[in-house]
């Protein structure tokens, strides 16, 4: 199978391009040469790393980062962490939730922390670095994927003439409160996207009603198969299908679920059918 080529030119959503930022989310697990090398292979001849300078007050590595630049497009990506690394914190809800950017409604004091201790470099790196009018990415699995999304509201909503031209996460957490909610949806509608895969655990984090998620979700099925929309039942129906087959895996359904690679997978299935 052919997969189509990464678009410097892109601009909108396509599910090529999801399938781009999944890989791009996926390179920031990688050491600086790492990142460095496959981000010169892909068109990209700028690249900056950023790793925060103080430990985080919850049982996660330090917040890790990469900025990548063409003279067509920015992307910026933020690691992602294992989900028994994540799961105690994400499912405290004793911490009480802390401002948003620009004070628009609360955030999960956990992943603002996590932020904090890169966005201002990053947010100048981005600017200094687009002397062409790139568009302009966030993108990030896991942890990495509420970092991104934080990130892009800051972005914008601190300077609203700095709206991203897209947000991709991958099995992100729920990060925010009803109200940031509800304000990023009204700014990043058809511009954030939010891919979820069959019974992974990390969306269904933490708790509701205390946090919520933002729009606009992709769901994959069971089978790997794509979804713009999925009604209640027919999820809860297909999430019952995907713990059948895999009552008896190493790893709970809700973990395996969470893995990258599995996104991948499922992308590529869905591009191949698409081709």
């Amino acid at each position: 199978m052919a997969i189509p080529a990464l678009d410097h030119s892109a601009t909108r959503y396509s599910l090529a391009h999801a399938y781009w930022m999944a890989r791009a989310a996926g390179l920031a697990s990688q050491d600086p040469d790492g990142i460095e090398n496959q981000a010169h292979a892909w068109g990209f001849g700028q690249v900056r790393h950023f790793e925060s300078t103080h430990r985080m007050p919850f049982p996660i590595e330090d917040t890790q980062a990469y900025v990548m630049a063409s003279d067509r497009m920015i992307v910026t990506g933020f690691r992602g962490t294992e989900v028994l690394k994540i799961y105690d914190w994400l499912t405290d809800v004793d911490t009480p939730p802390v401002p948003g950017p620009a004070d628009k409604g609360f955030v999960h004091y956990g992943f603002n922390q996590a932020l904090r201790s890169v966005y201002p470099q990053i947010r100048d790196t981005v600017q200094e670095l687009r002397t062409n009018g790139q568009s302009i990415w966030f993108t990030g699995h896991s942890l990495g994927g509420a970092l991104a999304m934080l990130a892009g509201a800051h972005f914008y909503f601190e300077d609203p003439r700095r709206l991203p031209d897209g947000v991709y996460t991958y099995g992100q957490p729920r990060t925010c409160e009803r109200l940031l909610t509800a304000a990023h949806n009204t700014a990043f509608k058809d511009r954030c996207y939010r891919f979820v895969n069959n019974n992974d655990i990390v969306p269904q984090l933490p708790p509701e009603p205390a946090y919520t998620h933002v729009d606009t979700l992709r769901y994959f099925d069971a089978n790997g198969k794509l979804h713009e929309t999925m009604p209640l039942v027919a999820g809860l129906k297909d999430r019952v299908t995907g713990f059948r087959q895999d009552m008896f895996a190493p790893e709970t359904d809700g973990i395996k679920d969470h893995h990258l690679p599995n996104y991948l997978a499922a992308f590529e299935k869905n591009l191949a059918v698409s081709a």
